[in-house]
């Protein structure tokens, strides 16, 4: 298990720990099998095995009883030295071993090994002393995963589990799992009729009305966004040439992500990313110092080509959409202009949608383009702009983009589960690659640097998580059906239809239950699709002329009138308001 990050807390090197108690049993309760590697992940561990038999449910409940026996021997975890003897019998009966023990001697690195009882696993640690410590843990589930995740080779077994110091942490878990099930996304599309997903397209989303209505709202919030921001929208092409792609770098460091094709003999590529197009944009006409900054925003679909194994409904997708932009600026324009960023990010996320967030900057990776200068500028640039905005972060090493840095933001839903959405990426490289200037104030050529940033990042992904975040209960300004209009008798339909359409003509989405149903089946049936306002109308408030309005979470208010309903309704929807308060 030897790809594993050296530097671990307490709780990671309790759930590697747990990695090498599950490989064990593995090996012991089916010997044949062929052990991969196993590396920790966010709130537990996983570990791909070679094997023609598929593990089951049954096998999983053995998997644990036998762990819970290593756990109970208290087998001291060491690290040990294997002779040339011991290396090659590892590598003869673990071909998966063998080939990353290969790899490893390729790089000149010495391999380590540790050793609880009789197993002993290539590892780079560390680990926690005593197998005893690994006590709170609990299998989760198999799926397939391809060895090294190349598709064109073997696809493995992978067990995943998770490991807690306490068992009263680990109930906890299980319980935000429960509820993080009750919460999927792909389960409420289909209940709320939302998107669906189908094999003509893999990785793509269709869409249905309801969710579009969704999408496009999210697309008309952004866009008043942009109108107060100074950002300019355009629309692009989807097909590039080579060329581009090589002057960009993506063909060099992106290509096996892209999907590729000829057209009239000539080598294209769909595209992933807008930030090269925006380039060509700019480059139609000369550019001073005093168009700058340059705000162009684009909502282009794009498409990676993400292993098919990776796919997860709307939150790792072939097929999206970005609320994408490039900023160009001057150099000393770069920190004002991060700093608006960042007010933007703070305002979608915490003042409209009540979210937190976690701040991490990434910093230079293996691969790069450009001088290491370029990147030292433009990482101590965004920790400055982090620090004057009084930003709380943490820098992860090497996790930039292979073009710049990045601040990136990883948001909080309602059950505690942290995804990844907003990025701000500074980048020096690729305007000077695609030889983009403008004219300063001392009336020579200066190279801008571009900020490529996104809110909401792929809408997509955002709906996926915002759909679970609010458990499909969305707040009213977003909902597909915004009020839902339930008759008691025949004689109240007429007085109904006249609310419906004062409602329509204020651009209300209203929908009218005239079914000849009792007012509590209407009631559960509205509740069952989410309609955050239902209203009944009977004798009583036909006569009257006013309105019984219910809430989504059960709050109920008689005898309002029309006209203060429409208000109601519509200050919510203008403010995009989080709750209603009648």
């Amino acid at each position: 298990m030897e790809e594993n990050k050296a530097e671990m807390n307490d709780l990671e090197k309790l759930r590697h720990s747990a990695a090498h108690v599950l490989a064990q049993a593995v090996k012991e309760l089916f010997p044949d099998t062929k052990l991969g590697i196993g590396p920790v992940i966010e709130d537990g561990f996983f570990y791909d095995f070679g094997r023609k038999e598929p593990f089951t449910n049954e096998d999983l409940k053995k998997l644990e009883e036998k762990m819970k026996e290593i756990s109970k021997q208290n087998l001291k975890i060491e690290k040990v030295e294997l002779n040339e003897k011991e290396i090659n019998a590892l590598k003869k009966s673990e071909p998966f071993k063998k080939e990353l023990l290969e790899d490893l001697s390729k790089k000149g690195i010495r391999p380590t090994f540790y050793k609880q009882g009789n197993f002993v696993d290539l590892c780079r640690g560390p680990h926690v002393n005593y197998t005893a410590k690994v006590k709170a843990f609990r299998l989760l589930k198999v799926s397939g995963a391809y060895w090294k995740g190349d598709q064109s080779k073997e696809q493995m077994q992978r067990i995943y589990g998770t490991c807690w110091p306490t068992k009263e942490e680990l109930e906890s878990y299980l319980k935000r799992l429960e509820e993080a099930e009750k919460r999927d996304h792909r389960r409420l599309g289909k209940e709320l009729e939302l998107f669906t997903f189908m094999e003509e397209s893999p990785g793509a989303v269709f869409f249905l009305p309801k969710g579009a209505v969704v999408y496009n709202e999210l697309l008309k919030f952004i866009r008043e966004e942009y109108v107060k921001r100074d950002y300019e929208e355009v629309i692009t092409p989807l097909l590039y040439d080579k060329s581009l792609w090589e002057t960009s770098g993506h063909w060099e460091h992106y290509r096996n992500d892209m999907f590729t094709l000829k057209v009239d003999n000539r080598d294209f590529g769909i595209k992933p990313m807008n930030c090269p197009s925006h380039l060509l944009i700019y480059k139609l006409k000369l550019r001073s110092y005093k168009d700058l900054p340059w705000r162009v925003a684009d909502f282009a679909s794009l498409h990676r080509n993400e292993v098919k194994g990776a796919l997860g409904g709307l939150t790792r997708t072939r097929k999206f959409s970005q609320d994408d932009a490039h900023i160009f600026v001057a150099e000393e324009q770069v920190q004002e202009e991060i700093g608006r960023c960042i007010d933007f990010v703070k305002h979608v996320y915490v003042e409209v949608f009540g979210f937190t967030f976690d701040t991490v900057l990434s910093t230079m990776p293996e691969k790069a383009l450009g001088e290491p200068k370029l990147w030292e500028n433009a990482e101590k640039a965004l920790a400055s702009a982090l620090d004057k905005n009084k930003m709380k972060y943490t820098v992860a090493k090497g996790e930039g983009a292979f073009y710049g840095p990045k601040i990136d933001f990883k948001v909080k839903d309602a059950i505690g589960r942290t995804w990844q959405l907003a990025t701000i990426q500074l980048d020096f490289n690729l305007p000077k690659r695609f030889e983009v200037t403008y004219e300063g104030k001392d009336g020579k050529k200066h190279t801008p640097v571009m900020i490529h940033r996104a809110i909401f990042g792929s809408l997509e992904r955002f709906i996926g998580v915002m759909t679970e975040h609010f458990a499909g209960k969305f707040p009213l300004w977003l909902s597909p059906v915004q009020v839902r209009l339930l008759t008691v008798t025949d004689r109240a339909v007429k007085f109904a239809e006249e609310v419906q359409s004062q409602l329509k003509k204020a651009n209300v989405r209203v929908e009218l239950d005239s079914r000849l149903e009792t007012i509590p089946k209407k009631v559960r049936d509205a509740q069952l699709d989410n309609i955050p306002l239902m209203v009944t109308i009977g004798d009583k408030e036909v006569d009257n002329k006013t309105l019984a309005v219910r809430t989504l979470d059960g709050k109920v208010k008689f005898g309002v009138k029309p006209n203060d309903f429409l208000s109601l309704i519509t200050s919510n929807i203008k403010g995009r308001e989080l709750e209603i308060k009648l």
